[in-house]
C-alpha cells in the first residue's frame, strides 16, 4: 500500500533507538524527509547517517526535551531546514516507574511537557502543511500501562494524561485538518531496551511478564512503528482522536 508519504516532512522526538528509530526509518523508507532529536549526540549523528542512506533528507540534533525553549527552538529550526512539517511524533519518555515525587516529575517533564511544548512549536508548521497538502498529523507514543494499575507508579497515569490530551487536541484542531492520535504499545523488546534489561537482570520477572501475554512474545519496535506511521499518513485522513493499542492482547479492556 502506498501511504502517500513521499515528500512529506516529519519531526520525531526520541528518534535514535527502539520505537522512535523504527518510526523514523519507516517514514524515510516511505519517502518522507525526517528530523530527529535525542539526548545523545553520537547516537543522533549515527541515526541521521542511516536515514540519509535511505535516500531522503535527514537532519538531527542533541536536544534536552525537558528544556522547553531549547526544544521549541530546535523544532522551528528543523522545520526551516526540512522546508515545513506535515508530521510530528512524540516518542521520548522518561520511563520512571516509581511513585515518589522525583519519578512523577521526571515523567511529567519529559513525557507530558515534552509533547505539549513540541506541539506548541510545531502547530504553525502543521497548520501550513495541512493547508497545503490537506492533512497533517501529530502522533503520540503512550503505553498500555495507561489502562493498568497494579500499584501507584507514576508511569501509567502520565501516559493516560497524554491520551486525554490527544483527544482534546484532535477535536480542537479537526477543522484545521491536523489529526492527533496515540499508539499505546505493550511489551516491546529490543537490545538495550527496558525489557532486554529486565531479561538480563531479572529473568524470573521477564518470564512471568511473557507468560501473561497471549501471543507469548513481546512486540518489535517495527511492529509499533508500522501502526504509528500508518496513523501519521494521509491514508488515515479520517482517523483522529484514537488510542490504538499494539499490545498483543495483553490487556483485557474493551474500547468503545
Amino acid at each position: 500500500m502506498d501511504l502517500g508519504l513521499k515528500g512529506k516532512k516529519a519531526i520525531v522526538l526520541g528518534g535514535t533507538r527502539g520505537i522512535g528509530r523504527a518510526i523514523a526509518e519507516t517514514l524515510a523508507r516511505e519517502g518522507a524527509d525526517v528530523a530527529i532529536c535525542a539526548r545523545n549526540a553520537g547516537q543522533v549523528e549515527e541515526a541521521v547517517g542511516a536515514l540519509k542512506a535511505l535516500g531522503v533528507k535527514a537532519t538531527g540534533a542533541s536536544v534536552d526535551i525537558t528544556d522547553g525553549p531549547a526544544l521549541k527552538a530546535w523544532i522551528a529550526a528543523a522545520g526551516a531546514e526540512l522546508g515545513g512539517a506535515d508530521i510530528l511524533v512524540s516518542n521520548a519518555g522518561a520511563m520512571a516507574q516509581g511513585a515518589d515525587p522525583a519519578s512523577w516529575e521526571q515523567n511529567f517533564k519529559l513525557d507530558v511537557l515534552g509533547a505539549v511544548n513540541a506541539f506548541d512549536a510545531a502547530q504553525p508548521l502543521l497548520e501550513a502543511g495541512a493547508a497545503k497538502h490537506g492533512d497533517a498529523a501529530f502522533v503520540i507514543i503512550a503505553s498500555v500501562s495507561a489502562a493498568v494499575a497494579d500499584n501507584a507508579s507514576s508511569y501509567g497515569p502520565v501516559k493516560a494524561s497524554l491520551i486525554h490530551m490527544a483527544k482534546g487536541l484532535a477535536r480542537q484542531h479537526a477543522k484545521r485538518r491536523i489529526r492527533v492520535n496515540v499508539v499505546s504499545p505493550g511489551m516491546v523488546y529490543f537490545e538495550g531496551g527496558v525489557w532486554h534489561m529486565v531479561e538480563q537482570n531479572m529473568p524470573d520477572v521477564f518470564k512471568t511478564a511473557m507468560a501473561r501475554n497471549p501471543t507469548g512474545r513481546a512486540a518489535t519496535p517495527q511492529e509499533v512503528a508500522n501502526a504509528a506511521v500508518f496513523l501519521a499518513s494521509p491514508v488515515s485522513s479520517y482517523t483522529t482522536g484514537i488510542n490504538l493499542l499494539v499490545d498483543g492482547a495483553i490487556s483485557n479492556r474493551v474500547n468503545f
